[in-house]
């Protein structure tokens, strides 16, 4: 700004002679302001000087250098609001002192001394602008500091780094009614914040004053010089800078010299020393264009690198300068909404329909929440109020402006009317298209003219007489204490805007009325739900609920109340241990003389958290209820309860409980679609055990419902938790966060169980509230799991009570999961029998007699019985002799009962279990022999037949083995079938058993297998060895080889040779030349065979002749045919 026209020609100032003036007194002496001083500050905060020019035709000049000298910003908070992302310090609240506190109002001349400059920037990295500034101040970096009127100009020098060489840069600042309105420096710097030169300088101005050079506007010291002066100094001037003002004094001097010239109809001259025009913006200096693009650059970023968490800080900065009354904080979010609307991904995932990323959803629930905020600053002009809401419109009519709830329209009340409209269509067509920006224009509405909200926020002790207390009043409760009847969600956004525009005892004031209306409305709805009581326990389920919750709202209520309340208790915290001793403050205290404002915290966040709200539609709103939840108990986890919060806690859990219908989530009679409390019962359960573990138990007992489950969910296993969102019925929202809710009603289950360990009656009643109300097995088991973990320490003895707890949930788990699928049941199987093994011997005794509703016949035998007859099951359970029979009898008796119920799987685990006991093991042998001929395949079979074996009865195996070869069908060309093994095995036990076995089965295998190469290998080894050599008692055996010419091995042979005669043509039909070589030696291996036979040499010229005969057109394979069998 180049400042306003100033009168070239006027009287001189009268007065005393030019001087520095005073200083900034001397804080050990505490001298009183000189009344000059004091109406300096005050015009110099409030006026722009051409006004002051205006009104008085002279002004002395020490009154000039007075207002002057106070007009640059007092403040290091404000400098470093400018220069920093993060830079409110501990207890930073309201305007600070010289931006917005009343003159006179005891502010420390000068604003803040360095040390609380220090302080303030304390939690900020040391690499930020503010803090460097502080460094090179500090090192004497800063010099040369002239301020000439409304300018301050100086030199600030950054040493030498590393490669670095030291840098000089030249600093300029504008300043005008305590504001900085422009800066300039040589270091080039483009970023939204001053550079740490800027802050230097600023810093150097606020804490030395006395050693700036202080120059009145430079017009008033052109008026005191005669015309050889003049010229003198303008020559000198044109001398020192020719380079760069020549040109420009040569065309100055050109248009002063012409009489038409436009620079000759204005009267005066311009003068950037003399402060700001009245017509100007009185506001800090911002870089528009700058915060333009840097959020343009970390919404192009797209959520990575942070950038979430810069656009965070700028919505941070921006509340920051509303505290601080900064005007600059609607013109920042201005320009920030400017950049959100314009980000290129809104239109692509309207087209794409696809949702934003929650992150990014946070944001635009974070933009909201501000303009919210901004339109409800309390003191702000109606014309204001009309732009802001010209421009909300305009943003909320574009096609691409998100909507307030993510995906869905919205049956959300008006923020003005506590109620729903009634006219309202439920079609959703039919509903009002609610956007991110409808709270903020609909809270244009709202005024701050109501006289008995005024009287709410402008005193403590605004209470109605003691003779009007009786009967029904709107304004007052019985105690006479004010009430705010406002949408409870409203009403919490004016407390929002109070604090947030740097009103922190007016928003608590009304905070307090808010939390008594609170109260008085929960005192009535008790008093009706008392009168419904019977009728609603009747049907077992109320319609009423309320259609808006508290917590998970855009304008977050519970929250902001919550933040009032608890803010106020950490400032007096502060306050005290500054002052090093006690702080009886009233802060600490509600004014009717009774409460800590920590205490009515607590009991606004039980009430909202309580509050039963039906869950909202949509992914987006549900998962923000969640989240929602999860910070307030993060809030309240980290309070420390004393006796007056406890007080508070148990009324207001007792509350909870009676209360029923819309306001509480912890009556008797809740609505289907009501949000569950299992995340507050939690935290509720935990805080109130030490102090009251009957009313924790009773809150976690009530709690544990699922009502949306309860009506629809099968018997049975209701799957993984996220299968669940298809049983809700389609006339009702989808529940997406199904899964989470489930898995928080696990952890209160868990927590309930963990305390009871040891009280068998109160782990009965935990145990009975999972099996009513969880309908997940893989929660169960979770459960089971955990209760089994804690049960048994590693150093000390297990907790039988709550063992039994872990096998009750076990074994309900196992009859949820026997007829359905789920990945995880071997898992669980096992984990059963490891804790019915901690259990004792019982309860592996009864598993074992129950085990067809427990387990499949499969799992019966190979993982529980096999596990509970192991040696390490005996070790642990340190078990006699007849234990270990009783045992054994009942695993025994399950083997037989599965074998029969399901041979093809159980049987070799049946023989298994069975080997020490004869007439068990003949049962079980008989029970396959019997489902040999229907139901069991030769895999199966053969598997149990080499078992026999193995156990010393190969009669048996034989038998076995005889009966899989009718099951078996080898074709020509399987010559790499698994089963193969298996036919040798047989051939070679028949072989080995005599020659009255190897008659019986050769024929079987005639009859099974076709495939050459096999048929020649079993006649090779039956040929090599004398049969009968496996030497059974009461056999001969003559120990002569046998004769291929002779039975039975005369059938073999024409088996053989008839396949390898078979193959040879099928290979034939379909051969290609790579395959020739193979061919010709799968021949020699038939000649092989064919030799075998007493004319097997005729056989096999007769069988080649007849090949080169039909197969004469492959000329090449005869030819190889011929070269090698003639």
């Amino acid at each position: 700004s180049t400042g306003h026209s100033r009168p070239c020609l006027r009287p001189a100032p009268r007065g005393p002679g030019p001087g520095p003036g005073p200083g900034f007194p001397n804080p050990r002496f505490q001298c009183p302001e000189s009344l000059l001083d004091c109406a300096a500050k005050a015009v110099a905060e409030k006026w722009a000087f051409e006004r002051v020019e205006e009104r008085f035709e002279r002004i002395p000049e020490p009154v000039q250098r007075r207002i002057v000298y106070w007009s640059f910003p007092r403040n290091e908070r404000e400098i470093c609001m400018y220069s920093s992302f993060q830079c409110r310090g501990a207890g930073e609240d309201g305007p600070a002192a010289g931006a917005g506190a009343p003159v006179g109002s005891g502010a420390v001349p000068g604003g803040v001394s360095g040390a609380v400059g220090n302080a303030v920037a304390g939690g900020s990295g040391e690499g930020l602008p503010f803090r460097r500034g502080i460094r090179l101040l500090e090192s004497g970096c800063v010099e040369n500091v002239l301020q000439v009127g409304f300018h301050l100009s100086g030199t600030v020098t950054e040493p030498a780094s590393g490669s670095e060489p030291e840098t000089t840069h030249k600093v300029a600042i504008s300043f005008d009614r305590c504001k900085i309105t422009s800066v300039t420096c040589g270091c080039g710097n483009r970023d939204i914040f001053y550079c740490a030169h800027v802050v230097a300088l600023s810093l150097y101005r606020i804490r030395k004053p006395d050693q700036v050079k202080l120059r009145l506007p430079i017009s008033e010291t052109l008026f005191q010089m005669n015309r050889d002066q003049l010229q003198k100094f303008v020559q000198y001037l044109i001398t020192a800078h020719h380079t760069e003002v020549l040109p420009t004094a040569q065309k100055l001097a050109d248009e002063i010299l012409s009489s038409n010239s436009e620079i000759n109809q204005v009267h005066g001259a311009p003068d950037p020393t003399a402060g700001a025009s009245i017509d100007d913006d009185n506001c800090w200096h911002l870089d528009e264009e700058q915060v333009r693009e840097q959020v343009k650059q970390f919404l192009s970023q797209g959520g990575y690198y942070g950038s979430g968490k810069q656009l965070n800080s700028m919505f941070a900065k921006v509340r920051e300068m509303l505290r601080m009354r900064d005007s600059n904080g609607a013109r920042m979010l201005t320009l920030i909404t400017e950049q959100f609307m314009a980000d290129p991904r809104l239109s692509l995932w309207r087209q794409q329909g696809t949702g934003m990323t929650d992150k990014c959803r946070q944001l635009w629930d974070e933009l909201g929440a501000l303009w919210v905020c901004i339109v409800l600053n309390p003191h702000c002009k109606s014309e204001e109020k009309s732009g802001w809401l010209r421009q909300l419109k305009k943003w909320s009519d574009m096609d691409v402006c998100p909507l307030e709830d993510g995906n869905y329209g919205s049956e959300l009340p008006n923020i003005t009317n506590a109620l729903p409209q009634s006219n309202l269509n439920q079609d959703s067509l039919a509903r009002p298209r609610r956007t991110v920006f409808t709270r903020a224009m609909e809270a244009c509405d709202l005024h701050w003219q109501d006289s008995h909200l005024q009287r709410i926020i402008s005193s403590d002790f605004y209470m109605s007489p003691s003779y009007q207390r009786e009967g029904e009043s709107l304004l007052f409760n019985q105690q006479g204490l004010p009430l705010w009847l406002d949408h409870v969600p409203t009403a919490c956004a004016r407390v929002d805007a109070l604090r947030s525009h740097g009103y922190p005892r007016e928003a608590l004031r009304l905070a307090v009325a808010i939390i008594n209306t609170l109260r008085l409305q929960q005192q009535r709805q008790l008093d009706i739900y008392k009168h419904q009581k019977k009728e609603l326990l009747q049907r077992g389920v109320t319609t009423t609920t309320n259609l808006e919750g508290w917590v998970g709202h855009p304008l977050d209520p519970i929250g902001c109340l919550f933040e009032t309340l608890t803010e106020t208790c950490r400032l007096e915290d502060d306050n005290a241990m500054d002052t090093g001793g006690n702080n009886d403050s009233t802060l600490h205290l509600v004014p009717d003389g009774g409460e800590s404002y920590l205490a009515l915290a607590l009991e606004v966040a039980l009430m909202g958290m309580g509050q039963q709200r039906v869950m909202p539609e949509g992914l987006y709103a549900q998962d923000k209820v969640c989240r929602n939840e999860e910070q307030i108990v993060a809030r309240l986890q980290e309070m420390e309860l004393d006796e007056v919060l406890v007080q508070t806690l148990r009324k207001q859990a007792v509350l909870l409980l009676e209360a029923g219908g819309p306001f509480s989530g912890l009556g008797e009679v809740i609505h289907r679609e009501s949000v569950p409390m299992h995340t507050f019962a939690k935290y509720l359960f935990t805080a109130l055990l030490p102090h009251d573990a009957d009313l924790a138990y009773k809150i976690g007992l009530r709690a544990m419902r699922l009502p949306v489950l309860e009506s629809t969910a099968p018997s049975g296993d209701v799957g993984h938790p996220h299968h669940g969102i298809s049983i809700v019925p389609s006339r009702y929202p989808r529940w997406f966060t199904l899964g989470h809710l489930e898995s928080q009603q696990c952890e209160l289950a868990s927590t309930m169980l963990t305390a009871a360990k040891g009280d068998m009656l109160r782990l009965r009643t935990v145990l009975e509230a999972i099996q009513k109300n969880i309908h997940s097995s893989s929660l169960i088991f979770k459960l089971a799991q955990d209760a089994f973990k804690i049960a048994t320490p590693a150093e000390n003895p297990p907790d039988i009570t709550l063992l039994n707890v872990a096998l009750e949930l076990g074994l309900q788990v196992m009859r949820m999961t026997l007829s359905t699928l789920n990945w995880r049941r071997r898992e669980m199987v096992r984990w059963l029998v490891t804790c019915a093994t901690e259990v004792g011997l019982r309860a592996l005794v009864s598993i074992l007699q129950s085990w067809y509703t427990l387990f499949t016949p499969t799992e019966a035998t190979s993982i529980v019985a096999a596990t509970v007859m192991s040696h390490n099951t005996i070790l642990r359970l340190s078990l006699d002799y007849p234990q270990r029979e009783e045992l054994a009898s009942c695993a025994r008796t399950l083997a037989l009962q599965c074998a029969m119920k399901d041979p093809q799987n159980c049987a070799l685990s049946a023989l298994t279990l069975c080997e020490k006991d004869h007439i068990a093991f003949e049962t079980a042998y008989q029970i396959v022999i019997d489902a040999a001929s229907t139901g069991m395949t030769y895999s199966q079979l053969f598997t149990i037949a080499r078992y026999m074996e193995h156990r010393g009865y190969p009669l048996r195996a034989f038998k076995l083995a005889s009966l899989a070869m009718t099951h078996l069908n080898l074709a020509y060309n399987q010559d790499t079938h698994p089963a193969i093994n298996d036919v040798l095995w047989a051939c070679a036990l028949s072989h080995s058993l005599g020659k009255n076995e190897l008659a019986a089965i050769i024929p079987l295998v005639v009859k099974s297998v076709h495939c050459a190469t096999v048929l020649s290998d079993i006649l090779r080894r039956c040929t090599m060895t004398a049969p009968g050599l496996a030497g059974i008692p009461g056999r001969r055996n003559s120990g002569k080889l046998m004769s291929t010419d002779k039975a039975p091995l005369r059938q073999l042979l024409d088996a053989t040779i008839s396949a390898y005669i078979n193959t040879t043509h099928s290979r034939l039909t379909h051969i290609s030349p790579r395959h020739y070589g193979e061919f010709i030696e799968f021949l020699s291996k038939a000649r092989e065979t064919f030799l075998l036979a007493q004319d097997g040499h005729i056989q096999f010229a007769q069988f080649i002749d007849n090949l080169k005969q039909i197969y004469k057109g492959k000329k090449k394979l005869m030819m190889l045919v011929r070269e090698r069998f003639g």
